[in-house]
């Protein structure tokens, strides 16, 4: 089997690539449909939260997320290190790694090397064993920001949205809740507007 297809399920037409990327704006549906196709694979799933709690807004957010994921994930923490938990996961299972842009943050705020940071991460989804789906944020649509360091975020995330979605089997975009296939096939028998 080539390992830009995973088969999902126990349905031969049933195929996941190793990497796929979904990516919108802030309350877009994007982690609502990550999950959904994470979940239509039948395997056993692991969530890489890369989200910090700051403050209790941001704690709120958390907390929310987990009660909509429910139970069913294997749960690892992974502000920034999430080559590693790459590296565990079994090649029978399926990861989502929510989000780029928070992972992107942490990498940002800890004045690392961005360029190697990056690098890092598309070695680790190229290495990991099981698929990977990787939700992230579109954020060049907006107004240019008025602070050097917002400007620079914003050009790092859109040359790491393009760095992955160059190496992911499958692209989704989705606003306002509806998904747009940008690159490769939804497994079939997955209702993207379910």
């Amino acid at each position: 089997m080539l390992r830009d297809q995973i088969m999902i399920g126990s349905q031969n037409e049933r195929i996941l690539p190793s990497l796929s990327l979904v990516v919108g704006g802030a309350r877009s549906g994007k982690s609502r449909l990550a999950e959904r196709l994470v979940m239509a694979s039948g395997r056993t799933r692991h969530y890489i939260a890369t989200a910090q709690a700051w403050d209790a807004e941001m704690a709120a957010r958390i907390a929310a997320h987990q009660q909509d994921r429910g139970t069913d994930w294997i749960t690892h923490e992974a502000p920034r290190d999430v080559a590693a938990v790459l590296a565990t996961v079994p090649a029978d299972h399926v990861v989502l790694l929510d989000c780029a842009t928070l992972w992107l943050t942490n990498v940002v705020l800890a004045e690392a090397d961005v360029a190697q940071e990056c690098a890092g991460l598309l070695a680790a989804f190229s290495a990991c064993k099981a698929p990977v789906v990787v939700v992230s944020n579109e954020v060049g649509w907006g107004i240019v920001p008025d602070n050097a360091l917002a400007r620079a975020f914003r050009d790092h995330q859109g040359r790491l949205n393009q760095q992955i979605a160059g190496a992911a089997g499958l692209v989704i975009g989705v606003m306002a809740g509806l998904p747009m296939v940008l690159k490769g096939h939804l497994p079939a028998g997955f209702e993207a507007n379910a």
